[in-house]
């Protein structure tokens, strides 16, 4: 069995722990260098995700790991949902969203609360979407987190997963890795408060089971006409499920 990947190595904490105090030290700077490592794209990435729920219309949706609601938002803007329920691990990203909300004045249609993904506060049969960006290569367990996302869906109800993945095909593959190896810990380093966490990135996303993988993970929790779909040669993909 593989090492869990961790941000901080010489730390006694869970991963869950350290993941918290991670996302909580990086906050400040999280929504810039997303966009400025990613040169944009990731906005691209949420537009595609979000279109993915289009014919599902749902009223209720749960936006698991929603950081600073980057996911949540495009979600109004293309679906108009009822409501939005966000949660997090870390009350520091937690505070950037509700910053948002209040300025976007959108508190009656998003609402956030800190929560672990692995044990949601929410009754069975609850939401007619779940969806998460980047968030489920930081859970603990996998298995029990893509487990209770499907217990909290209703049934008929759709997850949509958008999460980094590991490009193939040549020369992206190789100019990936060195950007993800090298530059993106040292513009990490430069930008944010925590270097480690800027180097975690790249090791959480070699250590993730992408692709098929993930896919038969999906299935095998209890997902029923799972799909995934890589996009920008590979670099992310979007996952599927329905209950």
């Amino acid at each position: 069995m593989s090492k869990t990947v961790r941000p901080y190595q010489d730390s006694d904490a869970t991963k869950k722990e350290q993941v918290a105090s991670m996302f909580n030290n990086i906050s400040g700077t999280y929504d810039f260098l997303n966009h400025f490592l990613s040169l944009g794209i990731d906005m691209i990435w949420r537009k595609i995700a979000i279109k993915e729920l289009l014919t599902n219309k749902p009223a209720l949706i749960l936006d698991v790991a929603t950081g600073t609601g980057d996911l949540a938002f495009e979600a109004i803007k293309t679906l108009n949902p009822e409501k939005i329920i966000g949660v997090d691990i870390s009350d520091g990203m937690l505070s950037i969203a509700r910053d948002k909300i209040k300025k976007r004045k959108m508190h009656e249609k998003f609402e956030v609360r800190l929560g672990d993904s692995e044990k949601l506060l929410f009754d069975n049969d609850t939401f007619d979407a779940v969806t998460v960006a980047f968030g489920v290569r930081n859970f603990e367990n996998l298995e029990k987190g893509l487990s209770d996302m499907l217990r909290v869906l209703k049934p008929g109800g759709k997850v949509v997963i958008l999460e980094f993945s590991k490009p193939k095909v040549f020369p992206v593959k190789q100019a990936y890795n060195f950007y993800f190896k090298y530059v993106t810990p040292t513009i990490g380093r430069i930008f944010s408060k925590d270097s480690s966490a800027y180097t975690y990135l790249p090791e959480s996303v070699a250590s993730f089971p992408d692709g098929e993988n993930f896919n038969m993970l999906m299935q095998k929790v209890g997902y029923q006409n799972t799909k995934f779909r890589p996009l920008t040669f590979g670099i992310c993909s979007i996952y599927t499920g329905v209950k």
